[in-house]
């Protein structure tokens, strides 16, 4: 029982419209699901990747209204890349960012790798990774009809990056029941602080990689409108997650049991340092309920909330961007 990679991490959002604005209109991502949050019918959950919404490109947004400031720290999940083809691509995004007056920090190296870290209007800690070394796990396909030039477009999701004030708990974690390997270090930005140590699983590269910093200097993170909620690694099918559950249990590890998300099944659960963690199955996918050529046009709704269907879109805001971001 290998894990295939990430799957998709999850954040939130003050602001559906305004995050809808950006992520299609600025990142050129594509809205592949309009969908709520299955436990607040009354906001959004809204899916962005690649042309076909495949695993391993989805960045998707919990939406509550009243979020406050996120107050950064440990315990947390720090930042969460996008994948894009090439160098070439990164200066392309530079240009992009500074274009449409989004704060970034300029093209770094990372032991060798080309990386552009940048915020949304939310403080949303994103990072641009180029996978022009990469040889890892597969990429997506940008949708033909983004904003962005299809050929420096994000392909999918780059390594997210724990941070912790205690890394051996989790690392021990990751390695030992996760089953991911040493990968590589690099140096932390900020002076004096460990060097960041990278793991990865499955077929590696920057779609199967986490990245651990150490910070003893930090409180625990108090998240709000800009924080990620969850990351989700991917699993093959329903039975090996029933597997991963089975683990879990045999281990004495709290968890949610089997979740129907409808597009795909999850299993929920907590790292040593309360970071939440789900394994999610690669299927059935996000045409299930909409035809490839019109996802997320529509509010779609699992079957078991189609009953709810004129309740629920009463309460919710459309998302109609006519006015720029």
């Amino acid at each position: 029982m290998k894990l295939k990679g990430i799957h998709h991490v999850s954040a939130i959002t003050a602001n559906a419209k305004n995050n809808y604005a950006f992520y299609t209109k600025i990142l050129g991502m594509r809205l592949v699901k309009k969908t709520v949050n299955q436990d607040d019918t009354s906001v959004y959950h809204l899916f962005y990747a690649d042309e076909k919404g495949n695993p391993g490109t989805d960045l998707t947004f919990f939406e509550i209204p009243r979020a406050g400031h996120t107050y950064e720290g440990n315990n947390s999940i720090s930042f969460t890349s996008l994948r894009v083809p090439n160098d070439a691509a990164l200066r392309y995004w530079v240009q992009r960012l500074e274009d449409h007056n989004v704060k970034h920090d300029g093209i770094q190296d990372q032991n060798g790798r080309a990386v552009l870290p940048f915020q949304d209007p939310e403080g949303q800690r994103l990072l641009l990774v180029s996978d022009e070394k990469d040889s890892g796990v597969k990429a997506g396909k940008p949708w033909a009809k983004s904003p962005v030039q299809q050929d420096k477009g994000i392909i999918g999701l780059g390594p997210v990056k724990l941070t912790v004030q205690s890394k051996e708990t989790t690392v021990s974690f990751l390695k030992d029941f996760l089953g991911f390997r040493d990968a590589w270090s690099y140096p932390s930005p900020i002076e004096g602080e460990p060097d960041i140590q990278v793991y990865e699983t499955g077929e590696g590269g920057t779609g199967a990689e986490v990245h651990v910093e150490e910070r003893l200097d930090l409180t625990r993170e108090r998240p709000g409108r800009g924080s990620v909620h969850h990351v989700a690694f991917r699993v093959e099918n329903q039975e090996e997650l029933a597997e991963w559950a089975k683990k879990l249990k045999d281990a004495r590890i709290g968890n949610s049991g089997l979740v129907d998300r409808f597009y795909f099944q999850s299993l929920y659960f907590r790292e040593p340092n309360g970071i939440l963690f789900e394994l999610a199955t690669d299927g059935p996918g996000f045409a299930t309920d909409e035809d490839v050529n019109h996802l997320g046009e529509n509010l779609a709704l699992p079957p078991f909330f189609e009953d709810q269907r004129e309740q629920i879109e009463a309460r919710l805001k459309p998302l109609d961007t006519k006015e720029a971001y």
